[in-house]
């Protein structure tokens, strides 16, 4: 059986490094191309390829997923920071063109099933929030993990029509509540020594449950990344967008 040919765009990033690694370990994939912030993507940089993985920053990404769109190839998409009119915008273009894109919040097994879970409890604690917590050289806070994970929770309480967690700050000046997605809190820490962390705790009188996850090295993220490949170029995916990688599992 033939190889993928894979390109990588946001390659000497450090997501970038460590996805270039994976894709040359991987015995069923071929890494054909590198580029990064000054390459042009067209159809001749991207050198054959029949899935692009793209993991820059949210300033780029757009750019370079609808030019990936427009070079007719399939993409995988690890930056954050997307919005539902952005992912409509993708939905629209890949549609048309006739190609797959995945855009994934995390794409760590172990963060995925932390999105499952917490929404699964979501319903049955009177209070939730979010914390993450990240590596200092993180450019968007909060997360596009945990932004996902409080827009879930958020649903399922809505689906089993439960209130806003109880909060009865009335003066907050300096922000320490945290950003509020969906009704629920959300806490972005930065601090030297960490990589990517989330945890969800949820309360109810006289009980806490905590969930947490905990990626210590980018390596983490990689089946992941390697699992979606294969499924975009295996056509095992619509045309279109698919967003979140509970979508492949």
């Amino acid at each position: 059986m033939s190889s993928i040919p894979v390109a990588v765009v946001g390659a000497s990033g450090r997501m970038g490094v460590t996805v270039c690694k994976a894709v040359m370990a991987a015995p069923d994939l071929e890494l054909v191309a590198r580029l990064d912030v000054d390459d042009e993507i067209t159809p001749e940089s991207l050198n054959g390829a029949r899935v692009a993985i793209e993991f820059t920053v949210p300033s780029a990404t757009d750019t370079n997923v609808h030019s990936l769109i427009d070079a007719g190839v399939d993409v995988v998409v690890g930056t954050t920071g997307w919005t539902p009119e952005r992912l409509a915008a993708v939905q629209e273009h890949a549609q048309r063109v006739g190609v797959r894109v995945l855009i994934a919040p995390n794409f760590s097994i172990s963060a995925v099933l932390l999105m499952q879970f917490a929404e699964k409890a979501a319903s049955y604690f009177e209070s939730v929030e979010v914390i993450e917590l990240h590596h200092p050289d993180k450019v968007d806070a909060p997360s596009g993990t945990a932004t996902s994970t409080a827009a879930r929770i958020a649903a399922a309480r809505s689906a089993a029509g439960m209130p806003a967690s109880p909060d009865a700050t009335h003066a907050d000046p300096l922000g320490a509540r945290g950003a509020v997605v969906d009704d629920v809190h959300v806490h972005a820490v930065r601090l030297r020594g960490l990589n990517a962390h989330e945890e969800v705790l949820l309360g109810n009188p006289g009980e806490q449950l905590t969930i947490r996850q905990d990626s210590f090295d980018r390596a983490s993220f990689m089946p992941g990344v390697l699992l979606a490949v294969r499924k975009l170029a295996a056509a095992e995916r619509p045309v279109g967008l698919t967003h979140g990688l509970d979508a492949l599992l």
